[in-house]
């Protein structure tokens, strides 16, 4: 008989990777479109900042409901608001319709992702391998997904259709893997709460993870301030069409599609800090290149270079919540971790649109690569190892 943990790993990475299809086409025409509907800078932020404010409100909360009433509910809820999203986003041909989309998948967002994360920590033996099994199985769906996505779009264009109705089938489109993502959750995941796991009267957090949080909320608000106005950045410089900024990606995206789970056990060899200092600093120079880059083809090995450091920091911060989250808290350890990064990434891209707009195209970019220097020597120096390395 199949262990059940392991059929909701399984379970788990499928859903993930359906749910993922439409993450990466959104990243390059959300912007595109919206500027073809009168967006300005300040207002494509706002997109990006409409999918962190329910995240925000909900998930200190969530997290201690999950502790007290299990995973899979809310797990179901999140792929539910998933759904409404995709729906949403078809009949989106407005400025506001498009924010409201985004904010149904804040929803959809909060509950799922906070879910997931701690059905992983519940199962998980090797943390960093596994985390980095769920950022490929993102990866990979958002890979297939943006493939398709484009080879769609260049369809439509070529017979005839207008911007609208182009954006209209392709989120219908987009809302199939959606539905089949959730008849696998409602099917396939158990529930994987504790059997020990209490509703906590205590309410002291531990030190470390106020210090995470602190580190979580600077670092994600200055990504997240640069990501949306990469695509018009680059189309502005360097005069990039959406099909040259979609090859260009190719490799970033094949690295985190595949390379996440090793660099995940590296962290389980090594410990948590490094991987996670490395990926700081390596975005940090990133950023400070973007202004500069003279071709495509820069751009291509630049950000290939940046998917490698994520690969290697991403499972390894999830690892550390997870070490020092105690059994019976471990959603409400990864609910305010996860709120403290959305807390950032819904200010994030409103003061990159307003610094875009006003104080220069490259000033969000160089204001990011600091913020991630001081990110790196913040973890390098606060945070305290409790994972056992070799372990």
């Amino acid at each position: 008989m199949d262990n059940p943990f392991s059929s909701t790993s399984k379970a788990l990475s499928q859903a993930i990777f359906l749910i993922s299809f439409p993450f990466g086409i959104l990243s390059f025409v959300l912007p595109i479109y919206g500027k073809q509907l009168g967006a300005s800078a300040l207002e494509i932020g706002g997109f990006f900042s409409a999918v962190s404010f329910v995240p925000i409100l909900v998930r200190p909360f969530l997290g201690r409901a999950l502790d007290r009433w299990g995973r899979k509910p809310f797990f179901i809820l999140g792929l539910v608001g998933y759904a409404v999203a995709m729906v949403t986003f078809c009949f989106a041909n407005t400025v506001w319709l498009l924010t409201l989309a985004r904010f149904m998948q804040g929803l959809g967002q909060a509950f799922f992702w906070l879910s997931a994360l701690t059905i992983m920590a519940d199962i998980a033996r090797e943390r960093g391998h596994e985390f980095g099994k769920v950022d490929e199985a993102t990866n990979r769906g958002a890979l297939i997904g943006t493939t398709a996505g484009f080879f769609f779009i260049f369809y439509l264009q070529d017979k005839g259709f207008e911007p609208s109705r182009v954006w209209f089938w392709l989120f219908c489109a987009y809302t199939i893997p959606t539905i089949i993502a959730l008849t696998v959750g409602w099917s396939k995941i158990a529930e994987t709460r504790p059997a020990t796991s209490i509703v906590i009267e205590d309410n002291k957090i531990s030190p470390q993870l106020l210090a995470l949080m602190g580190i979580v909320f600077v670092t994600g608000a200055s990504m997240t301030m640069v990501w949306p106005l990469l695509m018009v950045f680059l189309q502005d410089a360097l005069h990039a069409q959406i099909d040259d900024l979609a090859l260009a990606y190719v490799p970033a995206a094949l690295i985190g599609a595949f390379l996440p789970s090793r660099m995940g056990r590296i962290a389980d060899r090594i410990g948590r800090k490094i991987p996670m200092v490395i990926g700081l600093i390596v975005g940090a120079f990133a950023s400070f290149l973007i202004p500069h880059l003279p071709s495509i083809i820069a751009l291509a090995a630049l950000w290939a270079i940046e998917s490698m450091s994520y690969a290697a920091a991403a499972p390894a911060e999830r690892a550390f919540v997870a070490d020092i989250a105690g059994t019976d808290v471990r959603g409400t350890n990864y609910g305010l971790y996860t709120f403290a990064y959305f807390l950032g990434a819904a200010v994030g891209p409103i003061a990159g649109g307003f610094l875009y707009d006003n104080w220069g195209h490259a000033t969000p970019f160089y204001l990011n690569g600091i913020v991630l220097l001081m990110g790196a020597m913040l973890v390098a120096t606060i945070l305290r190892e409790s994972h056992r390395v070799g372990k």
